[in-house]
């Protein structure tokens, strides 16, 4: 409620902004036009003054060279600019957020509420803790709003998972934390799926590339670093254009074919069991989540 209160305001002070700007550039041309005359006459006046002081021809002269080079540089900065507005614009790219600051975080979450109200939600992420669970998280309030979700997350008792927890080599940073944070996420989307959302959940093996959200038109991206926290890496947002030829219908191609990749099984999030399936969409296999719950299975069966 709050959020869209903040956005109704925001809506009013930038439609305001812009009528304060017309006004402001007429009333500055009506006072250009009163004075112009009278400025006309004082200029001649001190021309007439200066055309007699070589001193000061001189000092003007070095003041007109310095002003047309700052202008000349002016120029061809903003045709450079421009040049590489273009580009990021023909690219899709809209927005670049090099740090997370408490500016950009309400920045990013008022615009993914904006385009999560109502949509399917296409994810890839690592735990999904920080994205989903989190009250702070970028997606903690859209998921409430969304038609359902497609999420791709590290699966936490993989071998890469854990080399990757292992190779960071931070107190905070456990593979004990990390499966705990994947637990949760689990758990929040097995209360989404219970409240009518088409929730669906992934879990892949290979150590995480990319942290990246589909929202409509709109894609957020950010890549994982192996020493670094992916809250401190920039973040880029791209918008989908009908030429077809940007970035964001790359990184969407991107999720199609890992989402559709017979190599990541499904999460069942009403049996906790992974669901593994051919190209076809048959299914060839299940195993349970849990390694413990494995392990457990397995014992039982060398009993029997």
């Amino acid at each position: 409620m709050f959020y869209e209160f903040a956005s109704t305001v925001h809506s009013l002070l930038r439609a305001a902004a812009g009528s304060l700007y017309h006004s402001v550039i007429v009333a500055l041309s009506a006072v250009i036009a009163l004075l112009l005359p009278s400025g006309a006459k004082q200029f001649l006046a001190f021309w007439s003054h200066m055309e007699h002081d070589k001193l000061s021809l001189i000092a003007v002269e070095i003041i007109v060279a310095v002003l047309l080079i700052a202008v000349f540089s002016y120029i061809h900065r903003s045709l450079r600019d421009r040049t590489l507005a273009a580009a990021a614009a023909g690219a899709g790219l809209v927005s670049f957020f090099p740090r997370r600051t408490k500016t950009a975080q309400r920045r990013i979450k008022r615009l993914k509420e904006e385009q999560g109200t109502g949509r399917t939600i296409m994810v890839i992420g690592s735990s999904g803790y920080s994205t989903f669970v989190d009250q702070v998280g970028d997606l903690s309030s859209v998921l409430d709003k969304c038609l359902g979700a497609n999420i791709l997350l590290v699966n936490p008792y993989s071998q890469d998972a854990s080399a990757r927890i292992e190779a960071m080599n931070h107190p905070e940073h456990s593979l004990a934390a990390f499966r705990e944070e994947v637990r949760q996420s689990i758990a929040l989307l097995k209360r989404l799926k219970a409240m009518g959302k088409a929730v669906r959940l992934k879990l892949y093996a290979d150590q995480p590339l990319v942290k990246m959200v589909i929202l409509g038109d709109y894609l957020w991206l950010q890549h994982y670093h192996a020493d670094l926290d992916v809250q401190t890496l920039p973040e880029y947002v791209l918008r989908h254009n009908r030429q077809d030829h940007g970035l964001y219908t790359l990184y969407t191609h991107y999720f199609q074919q890992r989402w559709e990749s017979a190599d990541i099984p499904e999460y069942d999030l009403d049996r906790d069991e992974l669901v593994y399936r051919n190209r076809a969409g048959s299914e060839l296999l299940r195993e349970r989540f849990e390694t413990d719950a494995r392990e457990e299975d397995r014992a039982y069966s060398e009993v029997a």
